[in-house]
């Protein structure tokens, strides 16, 4: 395991984008715990990706346009869901309102379909991954196999840490009806910022 791969791993899990804005938002609305299960969800998106890589499927959305802007705009779409969901509902962002929570199972199946719906994230594992193994290398296969579970775990700590950071200063933030409005309209907008340069990215 290369110093090299560790900081590449840690720069590219601390760089804000959908899973942190995701984690953040559980945190502040239901507390530590929920911003944990977050960060699973998240962490658990990553799975069909490096899969994708490992297989060869990373090669197909590589080459194939189609298959890229299918998957492309499936995100996008769901990144607006997403902003739209947290405007609508409050308990996606606060503590206010008669509707039920979030159950852990959603939040995680939630977190998943962020990442699932990236095809950036498969562009980036087939590009990046075999940079650390060796052409030719008799257990290649099991060395990437690594390297992923080594992403994916770096992935949960660094998400769930800030989700716990955000959900420290909770208490501060859910007496403040006016602070709730303006962070739900924030990761609304974030959600469709992530949205937008989604859509605008190629290959």
């Amino acid at each position: 395991m290369s110093i090299a791969f560790l900081l590449t791993t840690l720069v590219v899990v601390a760089t804000p984008g959908t899973g942190v804005v995701y984690t953040l938002a559980a945190g502040l609305s239901h507390g530590r715990r929920a911003a944990v299960v977050a960060a699973l969800g998240c962490t658990v998106g990553i799975v069909p990706h490096m899969l994708a890589t490992v297989t060869g499927v990373a090669a197909l959305l590589h080459t194939s346009a189609t298959a890229f802007q299918v998957l492309k705009y499936a995100g996008v779409a769901y990144l607006l869901y997403m902003a739209w969901a947290t405007l609508r509902d409050r308990e996606a962002i606060g503590v206010e309102g008669g509707g039920a929570p979030l159950s852990s199972g959603q939040m995680i199946w939630r977190g998943v379909l962020i990442n699932i719906l990236n095809p950036k994230l498969t562009i980036f594992f087939f590009a990046f991954l075999p940079q650390f193994v060796t052409p030719g290398e008799p257990r290649a296969l099991l060395r990437m196999l690594a390297l992923s579970g080594v992403f994916m775990l770096a992935t949960f700590v660094v998400f769930a840490v800030y989700g716990v950071l955000a959900a420290s200063v909770r208490s501060h933030v859910i007496s403040r009806p006016r602070v709730m409005t303006w962070l739900r309209r924030s990761f609304a907008g974030s959600f469709v910022v992530l949205g937008a340069k989604l859509a605008v990215t190629s290959r």
